[in-house]
C-alpha cells in the first residue's frame, strides 16, 4: 500500500512539473495567432450615379379580347378566316344561312306597302267625310269613325315600320364582322353546324395586340413616387425577357388600381406597350422594370461589404493593414452594390470577403480575388438599384 501511494504522488507530481514547462509555450503560439493577418478580399468604395429602380414580374395582356358570338340562329354557311390568322376591324368573318330572314324581310316590307296604300285611302276617306259631314250628309259618329280608322292606320304604318327595320338588322345579323383588329384564335366552329343566338360558347375568339397591356404589382411603398412622377411626365416602362437581355420593350405606365391588394401589400399597374414587332404575346410572363429617379454622386459599394451585427449595419474599413469596424446606413441594393447614406466615404478599402475571421483591430493580408471579382468589380455601380427592403 505504501508503495502504491508513493507511485501515484510521483506521478501527480510529474504531471504538474510538465504543465508549468509548457504552458507558457501554449500561451504564446495562442498570441502569435492573434497577431497574425488575416487573409481578406478588398473593395474600394467610389461615387457614381445611381438609378433607382423597382423589378417585378409582368404577365402579357391583349389590349382588348373579343368573344365573337352570333346573334341570330341558323346553319353557319360560311367561314372567311383561318385559325390564327390577322384579321381587321370591319372584316367578314361568318355568314349564317339569310333566307329565312330574307323572306321575313320581304314580308315585312310588302305588309308595309299594303298598310301604306290603306293609310292613304283612309286619309282619303276623313277628307271626304269631312265635306259630307259639314253638309249634313252624315252624321258625326261615322265622321268620327272614319276619322279613327285613319289615326289607326297611322299606328300601323310605325309599326310596319319598326317591323321592317327589325327584319332587316336579323338580316344583316347573318353576316358576322370583326369589331376589332387582331388575331383570331381557334376556331370553335365549323361550316354546316347550326348556331344558336347568343350561345354561351363564342365561335372564336379576337386578341388584339397592337398595342398591349403588360400588368404587373409592386410594394404599396412606391405608390406615392410612382403618383409623383405620373403627374409630372409620361412613367416610362422597360420590360426584359431574361436578366440577360440587353434590348428591352419601351412603354409607359397607364394604369393604377384603385386600391392597394391588403392580402399582399401591394398594388396593380397596368404599362401600355405598342408591340409593333408584335414580339409580346399575351400570357407570356416578363421582368419589369421601372425607374423611379436617379441619385447624382451616390457612395457605392460592394454589397458583400455590408454585413448586419447585433448593433445593425457594419463594414470592415481597411487602414494600415488593420481591420477598423465601421457602423453604415444602407439606402438601395441592387444585384452586387450597394448604396451607402452614411459611414463610407469614397476612396476608403473595405472588406468584401473573409469577414467572419475579423475583429476590430485585427490585422489584415490583402489577397488577389480569385477570376475577375474583386475591386473591380465591387466597381459596379452604374447597375440600377432598388430599395434594400425587397
Amino acid at each position: 500500500m505504501k508503495k502504491h501511494s508513493f507511485f501515484v504522488t510521483a506521478c501527480c507530481l510529474l504531471f504538474t512539473i510538465n504543465c508549468l514547462l509548457f504552458l507558457p509555450a501554449c500561451k504564446g503560439k495562442e498570441q502569435q495567432m492573434k497577431k497574425a493577418a488575416a487573409p481578406v478580399t478588398v473593395g474600394t468604395v467610389v461615387k457614381k450615379t445611381v438609378p433607382v429602380q423597382i423589378r417585378a414580374i409582368g404577365n402579357v395582356e391583349a389590349y382588348s379580347t373579343v368573344s365573337i358570338k352570333a346573334r341570330v340562329g341558323g346553319e353557319l354557311e360560311k367561314v372567311y378566316f383561318r385559325e390564327g390568322q390577322d384579321v381587321n376591324k370591319g372584316a367578314l368573318l361568318f355568314t349564317i344561312d339569310p333566307r329565312t330572314y330574307k323572306t321575313a324581310f320581304e314580308s315585312a316590307k310588302a305588309n308595309l306597302a299594303r298598310d301604306t296604300a290603306l293609310a292613304k285611302k283612309a286619309e282619303e276617306d276623313v277628307v271626304r267625310y269631312k265635306e259630307l259631314y259639314k253638309e249634313q250628309l252624315v252624321s258625326s259618329s261615322q265622321y268620327e269613325q272614319i276619322f279613327a280608322n285613319a289615326e289607326a292606320m297611322k299606328a300601323t304604318l310605325k309599326a310596319d315600320a319598326a317591323a321592317v327595320e327589325n327584319a332587316g338588322l336579323q338580316l344583316s345579323y347573318c353576316s358576322i364582322y370583326a369589331p376589332v383588329s387582331g388575331r383570331t384564335g381557334s376556331l370553335l366552329v365549323n361550316e354546316g353546324n347550326l348556331i344558336k343566338a347568343n350561345d354561351d360558347k363564342p365561335m372564336v375568339v379576337i386578341n388584339q395586340i397592337q398595342p398591349v397591356y403588360v400588368t404587373f404589382s409592386v410594394p404599396e411603398q412606391y405608390l406615392h413616387e410612382i403618383k409623383k412622377r405620373m403627374k409630372s411626365s409620361n412613367l416610362s416602362v422597360d420590360i426584359f425577357f431574361s436578366k440577360d437581355d440587353k434590348n428591352p420593350f419601351h412603354g409607359v405606365l397607364t394604369f393604377v388600381d384603385n386600391t392597394v391588394d391588403t392580402a399582399t401589400g401591394t398594388i396593380k399597374l397596368k404599362a401600355t406597350f405598342d408591340n409593333k414587332d408584335r414580339a409580346l404575346w399575351p400570357g407570356q410572363f416578363v421582368t419589369v422594370q421601372i425607374t423611379l429617379l436617379t441619385i447624382q454622386d451616390a457612395v457605392v459599394v460592394s454589397s458583400q461589404a455590408v454585413q448586419t451585427g447585433q448593433q445593425g449595419q457594419f463594414a470592415f474599413v481597411v487602414k494600415d493593414d488593420t481591420a477598423e469596424l465601421r457602423p453604415v446606413t444602407a439606402a438601395i441594393t441592387y444585384e452586387d452594390v450597394t448604396v451607402i447614406e452614411k459611414g463610407l466615404s469614397a476612396g476608403e478599402i473595405v472588406v468584401t470577403d473573409g469577414q467572419m475571421r475579423l475583429m476590430p483591430g485585427a490585422k489584415v493580408e490583402i489577397r488577389k480575388p480569385q477570376g475577375a471579382k474583386g475591386i473591380e468589380q465591387n466597381q459596379k455601380p452604374e447597375a440600377p438599384a432598388k430599395n434594400k427592403t425587397k
